[in-house]
């Protein structure tokens, strides 16, 4: 399965009025926090692939989930393999990935609302020490472009620029902005 993304930054309240106007479903409210991992085996941002554990937050419940990310596929979006599980108890799945050499790299927290709009998730980010973002993505298990054009199409619905487009992880520009 592919994750095809492409998140532009963007003022967060213009763009919730804009999906309220198009009549867009709000589907989701959670704040996430990502501890990612560096490998003791290989260099992660050499190999542009990412391994985290994710904590979400709904309505006082929190739910944990492990995740792997491939290397990007292509320049035009954020299209990469990801493989994605949940875990019984994010304490313990951290234990175990340290226990096995896994190093926490940094933790990104944000809060997000999630909308739908044809087939695309629709997410508003608010990153602590980042900024506000807006992602459109949609997984595919075959070709990528029709997918990223598609995406593109919800972008510029919203008054927003593909063009603009950051294809830094959010971990990267926590890294970035935490080296200057």
């Amino acid at each position: 399965m592919y994750e095809v993304e492409v998140k532009v930054p963007a003022d967060i309240e213009t763009v919730a009025e804009r999906l309220d106007e198009l009549g867009a479903e709000q589907v989701d409210t959670v704040i996430q926090t990502d501890t990612y991992y560096d490998a003791p085996h290989r260099n992660f941002a050499e190999t542009d692939e990412a391994f985290r554990v994710r904590r979400e937050t709904r309505k006082g419940e929190t739910d944990a989930k492990v995740t792997y990310k491939g290397p990007l596929l292509e320049a035009e979006s954020k299209s990469r393999e990801e493989f994605e599980t949940g875990v019984e108890n994010g304490d313990d799945i951290d234990a175990i990935v340290q226990h096995l050499g896994f190093e926490p790299a940094a933790t990104v927290r944000k809060n997000r609302r999630v909308y739908e709009v044809r087939e695309y998730d629709v997410t508003l980010d608010a990153v602590d020490g980042v900024g506000e973002f807006v992602e459109v993505e949609r997984e595919t298990d075959g070709d990528i472009e029709p997918v990223r054009e598609g995406a593109y199409g919800v972008l510029r619905d919203l008054g927003l620029n593909p063009d603009e487009q950051q294809r830094t992880s959010y971990l990267g520009m926590l890294l970035s902005d935490a080296n200057e």
